[in-house]
Order: C-alpha cells, then structure tokens, then sequence
C-alpha cells in the first residue's frame, strides 16, 4: 500500500504565495514521476506540473513562471511552490505519482481571494 499525503494549502489573497508538500509512504519503491494537477468546481482536472527522475519539468503554460516544482528524493515527497497567485488559480490540488502505478493524493484546496 501507497499512501500520499498532502499539507500546504488554505486561503491567500492575489499576488500571494503558498506551498503545497506531498510526501509518500508505505510500499514505495521506484518513482517515475511526480506531479500536480488542479481541479476547479465544474471543471476537468488539469496537470499544473510534473519532474520526472531525471528531472525533466512540465508546467502547464497558465502556471509558468509563476509555479515552481521540485522534489527530494530522500524523502519521497514533491513541492509546489506557487508566487503570485491568482483568483483562477483556486481550486483543489492532487499530488501524483507514478510508480508504474497511479497514486493520488487526497487533495487539498487552494483559494484566492481578496
């Protein structure tokens, strides 16, 4: 078993930051890939970004510039670090992983607002 745990987001106005942390535990063995991805009330999910081990990065284009991802291995566990956030940006957050299976995080909303 595979567990993800998420922590990092809440309430924050425009223009400001937060960091979202996702870290794995259980039966975790080689990661392929981890990443983020959004979901908007009425809306798809959509990938923010994902690293790749060999740390080859993916942003979505409404997030670069803006988001930053990265990851320590040590300790299994991905960050998403969002500056200047926008009203768009709310919505809740998913970390992923793929280990050759799929595993999600169980999401943690993120809302900006004044």
């Amino acid at each position: 078993q595979v567990q993800l745990v998420e922590s990092g987001g809440g309430l924050v106005q425009p223009g400001g930051s937060l960091r979202l942390s996702c870290a794995a535990s259980g039966s975790v063995f080689r990661i392929y890939v981890m990443g983020w991805y959004r979901q908007a009330p009425g809306k798809q999910r959509e990938l923010v970004a994902t690293i790749t081990t060999g740390g080859r990065i993916n942003y979505a284009d409404s997030v670069k510039g803006r988001f930053t991802i990265s990851r320590e291995n040590a300790k299994n566990t991905v960050y998403l670090q969002m500056n200047s956030l926008k009203p768009e940006d709310t919505a809740v957050y998913y970390c992923y992983f793929n280990m050759g299976n799929d595993y999600w995080g169980q999401g943690t909303q993120v809302t900006v607002s004044s």
